[in-house]
């Protein structure tokens, strides 16, 4: 590459939106408009030829034609100016613009806009409004920094709220929490009276009068909700507050009680495998069983693998009322000891899951591998399987440790057929285990936790999951029906959406190599590949600072999503990929098997409920996010409340990431992760080093990823849902080639614990 295109390193906004929809992506409008009017302020020309040469592409001719059609349309919908038909400029912005409320907990908010930076909502703009509500806006200035003036609420994200009931000298109020705590929700003494609801009481609460500049919003308690526990309270907020459908349509109810158990009419055009040694693995407290495996080795020591997946598609057909609510809710949604299904539970629990001893109808992935695992054939058909055992991960983990272990259930160890196909589905592990590795698929070091209840649904301890052999085990079969499944709809052109995972861009990928130079290792700038991945896990695998160092590299990968576009997924090293083994559970899974079935059945698709299949990639990817955000909220608010109990308690914890105003750790024995704030590291001025990842004192003192803390838990704040650390001593640092060493209390630098004002903070 020429000096005259020298590549220059994108901080596209939208960097993440463009990589999950282009295989080869460009710059955002958003990062276009941002370039044209730093240009145009610097007196420089802003054409089509320069923003190509400044973002390092003029002599990229996809690229470059990428950039002509989205400069085109930036001029059709009015973003840009072209006066003398060469030089672009940023369009006046129109007079009303459309958007969506994003609240904070600390009382102001934003307007997220599409292609353009959010506008900040004043508090008192946020008096009309509620988190997720969408608005018309006026875009205005103070103080010179760009705001929102709401000029009308066009659609309410919710009318339902759950909070606690208050009271002041003027009556009775509903008091929300978390983004929506600066909105009171009034209430009348007769509604009090008539609910007979306490001070204190959590209820739930329907608005009648939406709020105003002048007044705030009224409503009417419809539900006591004291008698919830604290963990079911939350998760209740946590529906309504993200819109999370939770109970089903009457008609859906209605259509699923109609199924009986499967007979000799659904049998027909089937295959029967009742004769095979199927059986499911989960995990202890599982509920529903989408898959069953079994395996068996064939002449010249190869392999055959039978993967039964829960046949969905025979009861919720395209455009029912259990198809309408499935789609709505695109997945199931897991929080800790509750799950809010996909299906009703008569489905999900009931005839679509694989229980033993019971018949089942099912789609089956019947795959051949050589005896080095590779897949040398495949075929899918609709099937009648009949379970001969319910395993556990641990069960089957015991097995494999100790095959005379008396504790071993009859299931497994009286039963020579099942017997033989988990011994040859451990061999094949084995065999899959070395190719994954061999094709560089990832395998980070990360700590993944679940939490313990008490019978009283309080918290008992928060512990590590381990992910054993057995475990692993199914993930391989899961790969192996997930890929062929991809192959197959590719190979006949399928309306199905794919799981994509695109590669690392330009921006993550360069913020990696500066990183990964402390540890004197290589990372390419751009376009890495999963040899590089490999390459760093490899190297740091056995470092104490392990966790945070792939923690990082998570960081820098791209979300995966749902299109109808395969691009292949970068994190599984696969150049095709879906899913096809939860259909109970997630709604492309569904529309695959439909795929499939019909293809395989040679029956004529039924049309489907959505309009294109853009839109259900759409709409599986946000309720996928829906379904993650929410989840993760729910876990850090229990584990918020759990420590509040622990105020003033000292704990060991290692620092998990390093920032400009602070510290994170996470506790070593309950993997709960605090704040340290950097006012608090120490009489010394500290510098933020990102590059290294360090805060680095003025006096020699340095804090960095995998330094060990002595720390006692300050504060909670269940609104903001932060704990708060306070340093009591620097235990120990990890160097440059990943030893860890213990200071000495001199050497520690223990700080003085007095408060002093640093140059970055929060």
């Amino acid at each position: 590459m020429t000096n005259k295109t020298k590549k220059t390193k994108w901080n596209d906004p939208n960097a993440a939106i463009e990589a999950s929809k282009y295989q080869n992506p460009i710059p955002s409008r958003l990062l276009i408009l941002q370039t044209v009017a730093a240009l145009t302020n610097q007196a420089q020309a802003a054409t089509q030829e320069s923003l190509a040469m400044h973002f390092g592409f003029l002599d990229d001719g996809d690229r470059f034609f990428a950039l002509t059609n989205r400069l085109k349309a930036m001029l059709r919908d009015g973003q840009l100016e072209r006066s003398d038909g060469i030089h672009f400029s940023v369009a006046p912005l129109p007079t009303v613009l459309s958007g969506t409320v994003s609240c904070s907990p600390k009382g102001f908010g934003f307007v997220v806009l599409d292609d353009m930076p959010d506008l900040f909502l004043h508090e008192k703009q946020m008096r009309l409004v509620f988190d997720g509500d969408k608005v018309e806006v006026v875009a205005t200035q103070y103080r010179g920094k760009d705001e929102a003036r709401i000029t009308k609420v066009t659609e309410r994200n919710q009318l339902e709220f759950i909070g606690k009931l208050s009271s002041d000298d003027e009556g009775y109020f509903v008091q929300l929490t978390g983004v929506n705590a600066h909105q009171p929700i009034t209430v009348t003494t007769e509604n009090v009276e008539e609910m007979n609801a306490g001070v204190g009481d959590d209820v739930k609460v329907a608005l009648i009068d939406l709020p105003s500049y002048q007044e705030f919003a009224t409503g009417k308690i419809t539900e006591l909700l004291s008698s919830l526990n604290d963990r079911e309270l939350i998760i209740e907020t946590t529906l309504y507050n993200y819109g999370i459908p939770h109970e089903f349509s009457h008609a859906a109810i209605k259509q699923a009680e109609l199924f009986n158990e499967p007979n000799e009419k659904d049998y027909k055009g089937r295959v029967d495998l009742r004769h095979l040694p199927l059986v499911t693995i989960d995990g202890e407290d599982s509920r529903d069983f989408d898959d069953a495996v079994y395996a068996e080795k064939r002449a010249g020591g190869n392999y055959r693998v039978v993967v039964a997946i829960a046949d969905v598609s025979h009861y919720v057909t395209p455009q029912s009322a259990l198809d309408s609510d499935a789609y709505e809710r695109g997945t199931s949604v897991y929080f800790p000891h509750r799950v809010i299904p996909m299906l009703p539970e008569i489905l999900s629990n009931g005839l679509c899951s694989l229980n033993p001893k019971v018949d089942r109808l099912c789609m089956v992935a019947d795959i051949k591998l050589s005896r080095a695992g590779k897949v040398t054939a495949y075929e899918f058909y609709p099937a009648i399987m009949h379970s001969q055992a319910r395993l556990t991960y641990n069960q089957v983990n015991a097995y494999f440790n100790d095959p005379t272990n008396e504790t071993l259930p009859d299931e497994l160890v009286k039963n020579p057929a099942v017997l033989k196909s988990i011994d040859t589905l451990h061999q094949l592990y084995q065999v899959l285990d070395k190719r994954r590795e061999e094709r560089g698929a990832m395998a980070f070091e990360t700590a993944e936790t679940y939490i313990k209840f008490g019978k009283d649904g309080d918290i008992i301890d928060i512990v590590a999951r381990t992910r054993g052999e057995a475990h692993k085990l199914i993930e391989e079969c899961m790969l192996l029906a997930n890929t062929c499944a991809a192959n197959f709809a590719l190979k006949h052109d399928l309306p199905v959406l794919y799981r994509n995972h695109d590669k690392p861009n330009e921006e993550k990928s360069a913020r990696l190599h500066d990183y990964v130079k402390n540890f004197g290792l290589s990372f390419p700038e751009s376009s890495p590949t999963h040899e590089d991945y490999q390459r760093i896990i490899k190297a740091t695998a056995d470092r104490p600072d392990a966790a945070s160092i792939h923690s990082m590299l998570l960081r820098s990968m791209m979300q995966a999503n749902y299109s109808p576009d395969n691009i292949g997924h970068f994190g599984l090293a696969y150049d095709e990929y879906s899913h096809f083994t939860s259909p109970i559970r997630r709604y492309p899974d569904l529309m695959l098997h439909r795929a499939i079935k019909d293809k395989v059945s040679k029956q004529k698709p039924q049309a489907p409920i959505y309009k294109t299949l853009h839109e259900a990639g759409e709409q599986t990817s946000l309720t996928e996010r829906r379904a993650e955000e929410a989840s993760r909220d729910v876990e850090t608010w229990l584990k918020c409340h759990y420590m509040q109990r622990h105020l003033g308690e000292q704990f060991t914890a290692t620092v998990s990431s390093v920032t400009s105003f602070g510290l994170f750790a996470v506790l070593n024995d309950l993997f709960i992760e605090g704040l340290v704030h950097i006012s608090g590291l120490g009489n010394e001025y500290f510098d933020y080093d990102e590059q290294e990842q360090k805060l680095v004192g003025d006096k020699g003192s340095y804090f960095g990823l995998g330094d060990t803390l002595l720390i006692e838990v300050a504060a909670v704040n269940m609104d903001l849902l932060q704990i708060d650390f306070r340093l009591i001593e620097q235990l120990g640092r990890v160097d440059r080639d990943g030893v860890s060493k213990k200071l000495s209390k001199k050497s520690s630098d223990k700080p003085k614990n007095k408060r002093k004002k640093s140059s970055k903070t929060s």
